[in-house]
C-alpha cells in the first residue's frame, strides 16, 4: 500500500464509509474523491488535512505518499 489512493481507500473502507459518505463528511465532490483513490488526481495539502481529520488518520500517512512523487 504505497500510493495515496490505496491508503485513502484502505482507511475509508476500514472506517466503513462509502465514497459518498466520505465525500459528504469531508465536503469533497464524489468524483474528485474517486479520482484521488484512483490516483488520477493529487489532493492539496489542505484537502489531505480534511481527509485525515475525517478518517482519524495522521496527515503524515497521506503526505508521505505525495512527497515520494
Amino acid at each position: 500500500m504505497s500510493t495515496l489512493g490505496e491508503k485513502l481507500k484502505f482507511y475509508r473502507e476500514q472506517r466503513g464509509l462509502s465514497i459518498e459518505e466520505l465525500s459528504l463528511k469531508a465536503r469533497i465532490g464524489k468524483t474528485t474523491l474517486e479520482n484521488y483513490e484512483q490516483n488520477k488526481q493529487i489532493p492539496t495539502q489542505q484537502t489531505i488535512l480534511k481527509l485525515s481529520t475525517v478518517l482519524d488518520v495522521a496527515a503524515s500517512v497521506f503526505l508521505e505518499s505525495v512527497e515520494k512523487k
